[in-house]
Formats: C-alpha cells, structure tokens, sequence
C-alpha cells in the first residue's frame, strides 16, 4: 500500500504547489518510494498508482458559522503544543475563505474584504489571520476537489505536522520552533529531522539537499514527511483523530486533524 504526505509549499522558482512524500508500507516497515513536486492535488491522486492514504497540511471542512479559536479541530489540539499553539490558525467561515480568492474583488481589498465577512460570520466578530489568509487559495483548491470528486474523501484527510512531532514526541510539545522571525531555525529543523529518522525516515530523503534540488524549503520537506508519518498511521488503522469521532461541515465534509 502506498501513502503519501504533503504540504504546500512555495517554491523558489515561484511556481509553488505541493511537496508530496510517498511511502511504501510492507510488511509493518515503511519506505519512501517518491518525493515529488506537484502544481495541483488531484495530480498526485490521478496518477497511475496513487496513494491510498493522503494526509495533507490544510484544512479540510470549512464551516457556516465559526466560533470562539476556530473550528473544533483547532481548539482541541492547540493546548497539546506548548510553544507550538501559533503554528494552528483559525479557520474562517466558507464564505470568508471564498471572499479571499474572489477574483471579482482587487487584490489589495480581498484581505480587508474576508476579513469584513469573517466577522459577519463568526460569533467573536473575528477577522482572519495573514498567515491563514496567504493559504486560501490551497484550502479553496481542496475544498473543491473534495466537493466535486466525493470518491477522495476518504482517501484524503488533514493533519498538522506539530501535531503528528508531538505524536512521536511521546505526546510532548517540542521544545524547538520550526522557525524563528520567518527563518528557518537550524535547532529545530535538527530536532524534527531526528524523530523522522527514529521513525525510519531515511536522512536523505529529509535533507536540505533533497529540498533545493526539488526547488522547496527545507522546513516544507520534513512537514511533508510528518504528514506522510500520518497518513501512514490511518492506512494502518493506529492514528486518533480531534475530535473523535470527525464532525462534518454542511457539504459532508470531515473536519478532523489526524495524528
């Protein structure tokens, strides 16, 4: 069975997409088969041989209404990180994510216009947060992947990489930041890097290296990896999800992070 995890990404050649990290599970090992580049998901599912198991970093499940800290996957699993809550956003209603990437609004208003529907849509009268602003266009591309081909939800599922290193941290915190001031932060990186290798990553597969020659950040790889760590837990039935069981937006939709 093949699994893959994937994170979005932003390239150095501006081409973005997604990183994927497809792993091989036989056996009750693991080995990475492929790490690929891809401009759009459905590339990766559409494929010859596609994973049956897809734990992506995004959101999935975007609801009506939203309340106090976001959806119930971002309250549950927020308070398990320590230091690492920022790393979880809250996610606005559909209708702000949507108001985001309305290419009928400039794109110097679609900011000040999600945020001005958010509030209309939420109980706190919340704005939206820039870093989960900037990542709207990929929630949206899931959102409708997922809404038009309902054969891939239960194929792919969300998860969050801090979540899946405080799984393999023994339900610990990490003490490192992935970043620091936006930059990557060498420590950290060393740290995650360490325990995808104690759970049989290959070091080269993690490596800058492997990260320049596929033109992403070295940070985006690992966060791939992690997911593949996930998504191999659900194909072999150990991972927990939050909530348990998932809830589901109005279009049926799973809203859940799994680890």
């Amino acid at each position: 069975m093949r699994v893959a995890g994937v994170d979005g990404c932003r390239s150095s050649d501006k081409a973005g997409g997604w990183i994927a990290v497809v792993r091989e599970l036989e056996d009750g090992a693991a080995r990475t088969v492929l790490t690929i580049r891809v401009v759009h998901l459905a590339e990766l599912l559409d494929r010859p041989d596609p994973p049956a198991v897809v734990a992506v970093d995004m959101p999935i499940g975007l609801p009506d209404l939203t309340g106090p800290k976001g959806r119930a996957p971002e309250r549950l699993v927020r308070p398990r990180l320590g230091g690492r809550q920022s790393s979880v956003f809250s996610i606005p209603s559909r209708a702000a994510v949507y108001a985001g990437v309305d290419t009928a609004i400039p794109l110097e208003e679609r900011y000040r216009h999600a945020c001005a529907i958010a509030r209309e849509t939420s109980d706190g009268g919340k704005a939206v947060a820039k870093q989960g602003f900037h990542i709207f266009p990929k929630i949206v591309e899931i959102d409708r992947l997922l809404r038009d081909r309902p054969e891939f939800r239960a194929v792919v599922r969300e998860c969050h990489p801090e979540v899946a290193f405080w799984a393999m941290n023994g339900e610990a915190p990490l003490a490192e930041p992935k970043k620091v001031k936006g930059a990557p932060y060498p420590a950290g990186l060393a740290l995650r890097r360490r325990l995808l290798q104690a759970q049989g990553f290959e070091p080269d597969v993690m490596a800058a290296e492997r990260a320049r020659a596929l033109r992403v950040g070295a940070d985006d790889l690992i966060d791939a990896c992690a997911a593949s760590w996930t998504a191999a837990r659900i194909a072999r039935g150990h991972a927990v999800s939050f909530p348990d069981p998932p809830e589901h937006d109005a279009h049926g939709l799973p809203v859940a992070i799994w680890a």
